[in-house]
This record gives C-alpha cells, structure tokens and sequence, in this order.
C-alpha cells in the first residue's frame, strides 16, 4: 500500500492484518470529494496487496464516518452541480471493488455510521460495532435518495419491512439494537471493543485463505449481480433529488441548525 498515494486514509499492519483508517476526526470522517475519489480505489490497491489476508476498515477518533461533508454537497449547489455522470462512477466503484475484493474485510465501528458511512460498513463482510455507536440512512432528511447503496444493501439484511422504515425517516439505531435485528454482526462494550475486533481479525488470518475467499465471493455474488441494476437507479435517483428545491432546503437547514421546510418540490 503506497501511502504517499492517499490523504484521507491511513494505513497500518499487524502481521497478515491490514487495516484502511478515514481519517478525518476533526471532521467525523465525513465523506469529502477526496475522501469518495480514495475510497474508490483503496480496495483494489487492498486486493493487491501481497502482504495482507485480512483487512479491517475503521475511523479515526470519536466516529466511523459521519456521512457526507455537508459543506461539500453546499459548495455544489452554490457554484453549480457538477455533471452526475463522474460521481455516480465513484460511487459505483466504492461499492463494486469493496464487494470484488477477496479478502475477508471487517468494518470496525467505533463510532457512529451516518449515510455512506453505515452503507459503506454494512456492505463489508463482518459488521463489529462499539455497542454506543448507532447507525443511519438520513438522505431523506436532507431531501436527498438514499443512493450510495443503503437502499441495496439494507433490505437484504433485515428485511423490506424495517429496512424502509429506517431509509424513509432516516431514523437511527443504537449498535445493539442493529445487533437484534441482524443489521450487524456484532455489538460489544467499549472496554472489550478493540481486543475483541483485534482477535476475530487473528482468527480469519489463520484461516484457510483460499476456501475463506471462495466463500465470500459466492456469497457476494447476489449483491454484485444488484450492481447494474438496483445500485445504478438508486444513484441516478439520488443525482435526480440534487435538483429540488427539497434538497437545497434541506442541505441549508442542516447547516443553518433549523429544521427543514421541505414543500415537496
């Protein structure tokens, strides 16, 4: 891993263990354009890399990843939304490489999972959460579709029933409740948090590497065959939402601290 080739990741090693750090902690790891652009490739270089078997996908400081930088999404909307077409590729590459590469990949929760951060974590293969963290979809609260896989990858893990609920009131929910529902693998205490993330990451690294990577790219192959589909029209859907007046509300609204008056266009 070339870290001269990334600013928003950190990466560091223990034995056969790699982990990938956002780190943005000033900022809640909040998805910046930088941030989307690196994420895009990190698991290719990931996939490539010779000296890793397991990789553990973490947040610096207090959050995982608190969502999109609304700062950012206001910079748009003021100087001009740029053409959809080059983000929903970013986006689709995130999700595309994340679900391709073989290795075993641990989201390591440690703090909140807003947006892109809960999609992002729930798509990885074994979902360990510090049992005070909570996650989230709120697109709709910001007048945005919930585009960047939380529609996909939601349902297919607690159901269409509750998963709707949560997307269309982007409501949160605590880490152990996430654990009862089956959003999540795991949510465990703070004070065994790390040395319990630390020894399931031993544990798979000891493992049969080429049966681990077979079983995991069968088991992604519904997701992946979702790709062309399900992921594509939810992110032209939400590059859709970036031209209502609901979004550009909302987007005020949040960083203006109020509560929105979306009127529905």
């Amino acid at each position: 891993m070339d870290q001269s080739r990334y600013k928003t990741l950190r990466f560091s090693r223990e034995g056969r263990i790699l982990t990938i750090t956002m780190n943005l902690p000033d900022q809640l790891n909040a998805v910046t354009h930088e941030l989307h652009e690196e994420m895009s490739r990190v698991f290719d270089d990931a996939t490539d890399d010779k000296d890793s078997d397991v990789i553990v996908l973490t947040g610096a400081g207090q959050a995982f990843c608190a969502g999109g930088d609304l700062k950012w999404l206001r910079q748009e909307i003021d100087q001009g939304l740029p053409p959809f077409v080059t983000e929903v590729r970013i986006m689709k590459r995130i999700v595309q490489t994340l679900l391709d590469c073989p290795k075993p990949v641990i989201a390591r929760v440690n703090g909140d999972a807003m947006g892109f951060g809960a999609s992002i974590a729930l798509l990885c293969d074994i979902v360990i959460a510090v049992d005070t963290a909570r996650f989230a979809d709120p697109h709709v609260k910001i007048g945005l579709s919930a585009g960047d896989g939380g529609a996909m990858i939601w349902p297919q893990l607690i159901g269409y029933a509750k998963a709707k609920h949560y997307l269309l009131t982007g409501e949160a929910l605590t880490a152990v409740e996430a654990e009862r529902l089956g959003l999540i693998t795991f949510a465990i205490p703070a004070a065994e948090f790390d040395a319990y993330v630390n020894k399931y990451a031993e544990r798979l690294s000891r493992g049969a590497q080429s049966a681990i990577r077979y079983t995991k790219m069968t088991a992604n192959i519904p997701l992946r065959q979702m790709l062309p589909t399900l992921f594509e029209a939810g992110a032209a859907y939400e590059g859709l939402s970036k031209h209502t007046a609901d979004f550009h509300e909302g987007v005020t609204a949040f960083l203006e601290r109020r509560r929105p008056d979306f009127k529905g266009v």
